[in-house]
């Protein structure tokens, strides 16, 4: 790792240690299903604690140390190193390219659950796909990949998209995934689906309703939440 990810990573745990709750560690660990370990630091107090460190250690622009950064802080156990390398791959994205997308990927399969993986594509996988459109391939690949977590980020990288979304790449990805029994699957289904019925709710009723016998039950209450 190079200096600033030594400095920024030790800079954090101290915060981090100073701060733990074990108390509350031990809530967050539970509702986590007991997947990671936890010091116990909400949400609000990490960011803050991130943003007091990234004001005395501006956070590089360079891809190579971010990424050293992220693979430094998902190399340690309690999930918010985790999320603390997500929150700065999605500060810093605009930094990415296509080049990141292997690490992009490798980080969404390490210690994956919904909380990371989830960020990291409408906020960062995004991201990059919509500053370089040609990359958009390489979604049509993860798309069908037998890594769950994979093809749910692909389905989700268009949430932020508004009507710069691709609605026929966003249906034929929910085509592709729609006979998945996994509970994650068709809760991504219908958050993509829900999410573009916000800009064009006409479309998305329509496609709901001609694959009302293919699409889940949940992924159709999802998409018509906010339509009926």
């Amino acid at each position: 790792m190079g200096e600033w990810t030594d400095n920024a990573i030790e800079t954090v745990r101290r915060h981090f240690e100073a701060t733990a709750d074990p108390e509350r560690a031990e809530q967050m660990a539970a509702y986590m299903r007991n997947q990671f370990p936890f010091y116990g630091i909400g949400a609000t107090d990490r960011k803050a604690i991130c943003r007091d460190v990234w004001a005395l250690l501006p956070p590089p622009t360079d891809s190579g140390e971010l990424a050293a950064f992220a693979r430094g802080c998902y190399a340690l156990s309690q999930r918010e190193w985790h999320n603390t390398a997500v929150s700065l791959l999605r500060r810093q994205a605009k930094h990415l390219t296509p080049a990141d997308l292997p690490l992009i990927r490798e980080l969404i399969v390490t210690h994956a659950w919904w909380d990371t993986v989830d960020e990291m594509a409408a906020h960062v996988l995004g991201r990059i796909v919509f500053d370089h459109p040609q990359s958009v391939s390489e979604m049509d690949e993860w798309v069908r990949s037998d890594q769950l977590w994979v093809a749910r980020a692909a389905i989700l990288h268009q949430l932020g998209y508004k009507n710069r979304t691709d609605p026929e790449r966003l249906f034929a990805y929910c085509d592709l995934r729609a006979d998945e029994k996994d509970f994650f699957y068709r809760k991504a289904i219908g958050w993509a689906l829900r999410q573009y019925a916000r800009t064009d709710p006409e479309a998305v009723r329509a496609y709901v309703e001609s694959r009302r016998d293919r699409l889940s039950a949940l992924s159709i209450r999802e998409a018509l939440k906010h339509l009926e």
